[in-house]
């Protein structure tokens, strides 16, 4: 090992940047491809585990303790160090994947699943707040097309990856996995990546931490179960939502007297930072409501196989690969970035309403052009959000930023899925029945989405009305993304273009500390 070389914003060891971009790119992909490889095996899970019931908690539990998670690992990284919140999430995430991989019944698996969950809190954020202090934001555009890459290539391979290491491995190797690349992950951090150490003197909040759990949780829960397991109007999502909104209310009135608050409320006092939480939540809730629905309409009407659901997406995602890479190019070049999210709502509302406007004589051609417009503004928006933030709050605050701007998206994502398939399910029911009568209702009562061999196993006048009613309920849930999307051009046309921090000592940001010095061993 040579010896250390300090580097900072001025004066960076590429090679070595590059070997800790590398694992923190792994541990994002950990994160991201984990439930599309899960969601794929569940089938063969489900069938020697048993406990259908409880399939939908299996991704809810790893999904509610995410959630719950992701702002106390961001402010436990800007109280005790981020190297070291960021190793700890990696160590859980791997303890629950193992045990995930043991899990003799669906108990068990939900539970563990939890705990997989918790470490993935922190993956996200820890990679972009490392992100964030070792790169000046004026230079990390240049790494948004990379991040971007892997959430590309996690949405195309995950079911891929998921379909093949069930078939030839089982299902438990889904989890295994993910334990040589944490191992690398973990490996490379280690040995590369020297932050300054931290002490806060200021315990945790624990009432915080308590308050805005019992928040999320909730909203998670009235969003995952609204209309599906409960009607929206049943007493269950009543209460949850009372429980929710005073949890929150409580959670901002002990925010400002809290000594170390687990989200300190004057980072919304930037207005740019604010914006960028709305534009986030927005981006979430169109990108997944699109990637959920865009598949089930290519499969049912269009007639494409499920086993490459992913590459169906591959429109969508290569635009925002290459948009993304653009954007950050030009932001890294000219410093100027209000663009992008202007151009990024303009593409999301004309790219959703083109998508509204399917029905069951619409060719791949036309829908992948679609696809690729919505793609382009999702490219726009994915990494501003992130670098915007970042660059409004002071580098104390800097975990903070990362994992509410990651906490809006995960919300928004939630009510985007939970919402728009509300008005799918609503859609698809309302015309199967009056296409197909009683015999319509009958198929679609339990469930209106169906696999493809459900969907083969029904008479050709069924059939035929279900692709209707899939075409009907795609256009509702589309054009209501187009809607919601006009909150993003809005939002963006109030962002002030605030310069951003540069190479050199002296462009700093507005309001900004000077970036800490980062020790990075050359390998």
């Amino acid at each position: 090992m040579a010896d250390a070389v300090e580097t900072t914003a001025e004066g960076k060891q590429p090679r070595s940047v590059r070997v800790v971009l590398l694992a923190l790119m792994i541990a994002m992909m950990l994160a991201m491809l984990d439930n599309m490889i899960v969601g794929t095996a569940m089938p063969t899970i489900v069938g020697e585990l048993g406990g259908l019931e409880h399939l939908s908690w299996v991704v809810t539990g790893y999904t509610l303790a995410t959630a719950a998670s992701t702002p106390i690992w961001g402010k436990l990284g800007d109280m005790y160090g981020r190297k070291g919140a960021f190793l700890s999430s990696i160590v859980i995430f791997l303890i629950g994947s193992a045990l995930s991989g043991m899990a003799q019944d669906m108990g068990q698996l939900i539970g563990f699943r939890a705990v997989q969950g918790l470490g993935a809190g922190g993956l996200m954020v820890g990679v972009m707040a490392i992100i964030g202090d070792l790169i000046p934001p004026r230079e990390r555009g240049k790494y948004q097309g990379m991040m971007a890459g892997v959430m590309a290539l996690a949405m195309i391979g995950g079911p891929l990856v998921g379909g093949t290491i069930t078939d030839n491995w089982g299902w438990r190797w889904a989890f295994y996995i993910n334990l040589p690349l944490g191992a690398v992950a973990l490996a490379l951090v280690t040995a590369v990546l020297h932050l300054p150490r931290k002490r806060s003197k200021a315990g945790i909040d624990y009432l915080g931490v308590v308050l805005l759990t019992v928040g999320i949780t909730s909203i998670v829960l009235v969003t995952t179960w609204g209309g599906t397991e409960y009607a929206w109007t049943s007493a269950r999502i009543m209460e949850l939502i009372g429980i929710g909104v005073a949890a929150l209310v409580g959670f901002v009135f002990w925010q400002t007297r809290a000594a170390e608050p687990v989200l300190p409320l004057h980072i919304f006092r930037s207005r740019n930072f604010t914006l960028m939480s709305v534009i986030g939540f927005i981006t979430g809730f169109v990108m997944f409501g699109a990637t959920l629905f865009l598949p089930l309409y290519q499969q049912a009407v269009q007639g494409a196989s499920a086993t490459n659901s992913g590459l169906l997406l591959l429109p969508m995602l290569g635009a925002m690969l290459v948009t993304s890479m653009v954007a950050g190019r030009v932001t890294t070049n000219s410093g100027r970035y209000k663009i992008f999210p202007i151009a990024g709502g303009v593409l999301m509302i004309v790219g959703m309403y083109l998508l509204s406007l399917m029905d069951t004589g619409t060719t791949r051609l036309t829908s992948g052009i679609y696809m690729a417009v919505v793609g382009a503004g999702m490219g726009c928006l994915m990494q501003i959000t992130m670098l915007v933030a970042q660059n409004s709050v002071e580098m104390k605050d800097m975990g903070v930023a990362s994992s509410s701007t990651t906490l809006f998206r995960t919300l928004g994502s939630s009510f985007g899925v939970a919402i728009m398939g509300a008005l799918f399910n609503h859609r698809v029911q309302d015309v199967m029945a009056e296409r197909a009568g009683a015999l319509g209702k009958n198929i679609t009562e339990k469930s209106a989405q169906l696999d493809a061999k459900s969907l083969q196993k029904l008479p050709a006048v069924a059939r035929e009305a279900y692709q209707h009613a899939v075409s009907s309920g795609t256009h509702s849930a589309f054009l209501l993304g187009a809607g919601i999307a006009l909150v993003v051009l809005i939002a963006a046309l109030f962002v002030k273009e605030v310069p951003l921090k540069g190479s050199g000592p002296k462009a700093p940001a507005e309001g900004a500390d000077p970036a800490p010095q980062a020790v990075i061993e050359a390998v």
